[in-house]
């Protein structure tokens, strides 16, 4: 779909490029790459291409969306990232919380992704169950929000960062043997199979099965291919509902 981005002030721009910088550190210094890129998703993740609804526009910061069976966790994220938001009152929630996933990629050396401002927030929070939680298959999470197939793959790849804790999502441990570091080694476990120390979830191993198999290959073989695919897949994440002409 084509986009018709807004224009934003040239002080609201500086203000992105500011809070870039103060996103960067506090990623690097508290590791937390892996749960700002889950806000991120998690705050787009919302939208339903069918009613036009929920997205990324900032409710996250809402105790009831937090509260959210497929949110365990995030709350820590948003207390975070709260004393950079004060700095930056300029900015909406919206752009905020997108800003730090795509730096989150960035930091832990995954590919650039654009990013263009000007997402407003919402007054309340989509009802829950919009991001399904345990799914055993992928395209139950991701089909609702009008991602094709190779979004959808390249999307999955962004488990290499991260662990799993079961108080959070009911499993413990890695899917990779680097977790801060944003690579294509996703792709290159879920190939090699069930690995001790590591975990492979069921909605990994489905995928096996898909027609899709080949980009799962073709990823493990090539990450600068995945980085390409993967920046294309988040730009659209992080814009489902927003500037839509």
């Amino acid at each position: 779909m084509t986009k018709n981005y807004p224009t934003v002030s040239a002080e609201y721009q500086k203000a992105v490029e500011k809070c870039k910088k103060k996103l960067r550190g506090l990623i690097a210094e508290k590791n937390c790459a892996p749960i700002m890129l889950r806000i991120a998703w998690h705050s787009a993740g919302t939208f339903d291409v069918k009613t036009r609804t929920g997205g990324p526009f900032g409710t996250m910061k809402f105790a009831a969306e937090l509260a959210h069976s497929a949110n365990n966790g995030l709350d820590i994220a948003v207390r975070l990232l709260e004393p950079i938001k004060e700095q930056f009152p300029i900015l909406t929630y919206a752009d905020f919380y997108q800003l730090a996933g795509v730096v989150a990629v960035e930091v832990t050396g995954g590919p650039e992704i654009p990013f263009h401002p000007g997402r407003e927030d919402k007054p309340e929070p989509p009802p829950e169950g919009c991001l399904p939680k345990g799914s055993d298959h992928l395209w139950d999470v991701f089909g609702n929000m009008g991602l094709s197939d190779q979004d959808i793959v390249a999307l999955s790849g962004g488990h290499t960062l991260g662990r799993y804790h079961k108080e959070r999502s009911g499993f413990e441990g890695p899917s990779t043997d680097n977790p801060l570091c944003f690579d294509n080694s996703y792709f290159k476990e879920v190939l090699e199979g069930q690995k001790e120390g590591l975990l492979l979830l069921p909605s990994y191993e489905a995928l096996l099965t898909d027609p899709v198999f080949l980009l799962f290959e073709k990823y493990a073989a090539d990450e600068d291919a995945f980085f390409a695919d993967y920046a294309e897949a988040h730009l659209k994440l992080s814009e489902l509902g927003f500037a839509d002409a």
